[in-house]
């Protein structure tokens, strides 16, 4: 069992945890609601790539521990909800480890499936992004990649940093830190000083 394979559950597990608390201020908060919601936040954009590229079968119905770590997230949501909600800065950081991992992730399998860089690229961005706004739009919230924060910018500036270091040739583990790390910074970074994607629309 790898380390980046080991990250994978991780952050499966805290997208998982992140999905169940988005129904807390939902009229209705029973278990069926709180799960598919943490399904949908860990899965959708994982599976979405995979359709979009034709990789058969998807992911989480190859491997059964995807599902096992998604369940656990929502059993500990449930138990340690109260918990969980003072450590916002916590979950902060796990959704950002969460969405830098599987941006590089989703950008290589792209690569391996044969893609142009520039849709390699697009495939990292769904992976990491598009899981937490289908949860957004269940929850009638604005998704994310709309509101002002940095948050997709980063994925996309990760993925980019991913395919200049392959380019020149780095050692894989060496390019899929990097451009990792690239993400948190940046994301971090943002949070701390405010920074926003420029305004469209002046």
């Amino acid at each position: 069992m790898s380390i980046q394979y080991i990250l994978e559950i991780i952050g499966t597990f805290a997208f998982a945890i992140s999905g169940a608390l988005a129904v807390k201020d939902q009229k209705h908060q029973d278990w069926f609601g709180a799960s598919f919601t943490a399904f949908i936040s860990s899965i959708g954009g994982g599976t979405l790539r995979d359709i979009l590229l034709g990789s058969y079968p998807l992911v989480w119905i190859s491997d059964i521990t995807i599902i096992y770590a998604i369940m656990a997230g929502i059993l500990a949501t449930f138990i340690f909800y109260k918990f969980l909600l003072r450590l916002r800065k916590t979950l902060f950081l796990f959704d950002t480890f969460g969405i830098a991992l599987f941006t590089i992730i989703g950008t290589e399998k792209a690569l391996h499936l044969g893609v142009r860089p520039e849709i390699a690229v697009i495939m990292g961005i769904f992976t990491a992004t598009m899981g937490g706004v289908i949860r957004d739009m269940m929850t009638n919230e604005i998704p994310i990649i709309y509101r002002k924060e940095v948050y997709a910018t980063a994925c996309f500036a990760g993925a980019c940093s991913y395919l200049l270091l392959d380019s020149v040739g780095a050692g894989r583990n060496v390019a899929f830190i990097s451009a990792s790390l690239v993400i948190i910074a940046i994301r971090i970074l943002a949070v701390k000083y405010g920074w926003t994607v420029p305004r469209f629309f002046r």
